[in-house]
């Protein structure tokens, strides 16, 4: 085990800290009037969101033989314009910082790795965190425990020391089954009703998740 004796905070990527939506959203359009396939209501594609993209193009319909080449072309186009149409979401910059002050920070996502990291370096957030899991570095995804099993192998941490703030209960249910403590924003994709139902304390955002977990782990 790692020296440093601070406690782990990790975080998901979208509906965390940033906003995608629009990248999202554009790419998955893109790929279906590029592939064929009717083009799915926006909000069928958001409910999909924190799912690797094969299993959010499988939910949507695509046949298991052609997913592959969806993936592709999403990822051909997203990369093109994520950065330009990605945002932080409010507070989650401040968060990033005020955490990195008294705990080791990962994050945790299943989005592609390269295209988290080109975001993360493009706000000037990269350097906080100390590991980073995408999509491909896990043969299993949230709600699976495996990423965030993976990070505290990397980190050298302990379960019992760790947080995971997430929207979903893909994040929730992942933190429960690693053995980490849970915190669930209503700023992304899950509904704070649907955080709770799955176990986890809801805050409104990052930030003030964040405050929480210093408040019990620093000034309690």
């Amino acid at each position: 085990m790692t020296n440093d004796t601070r406690s782990v905070i990790l975080f998901d990527l979208d509906g965390t800290l940033i906003d995608s939506t629009e990248a999202i959203l554009e790419s998955f359009t893109r790929t279906f009037e590029l592939l064929g396939g009717e083009v799915p209501e926006a909000g069928k594609i958001e409910a999909q969101i924190g799912y690797p993209l094969a299993d959010m193009y499988r939910n949507l319909g695509i046949d298991e033989e052609r997913i592959e080449e969806y993936v592709h072309a999403y990822k051909e186009y997203y990369r093109q314009i994520h950065t330009r149409k990605t945002v932080l979401l409010p507070g989650a910059k401040e968060a990033v910082e005020r955490a990195a002050a008294f705990a080791r920070l990962g994050i945790v996502t299943t989005k592609t790795g390269r295209y988290s990291r080109e975001l993360l370096e493009h706000f000037g957030l990269m350097g906080y965190f100390d590991v980073l899991i995408g999509s491909e570095d896990v043969r299993r995804h949230k709600p699976d425990p495996e990423p965030i099993l993976e990070a505290l192998k990397r980190m050298e941490a302990s379960a019992g020391d760790t947080w995971m703030i997430g929207d979903t209960c893909l994040d929730i249910r992942a933190a429960q089954a690693a053995g980490v403590r849970p915190l669930g924003l209503s700023c992304g994709y899950g509904e704070a009703s649907a955080l709770r139902a799955c176990g986890a304390r809801c805050f409104p955002d990052s930030l003030s998740a964040v405050e929480k977990i210093r408040s019990m782990t620093v000034d309690g």
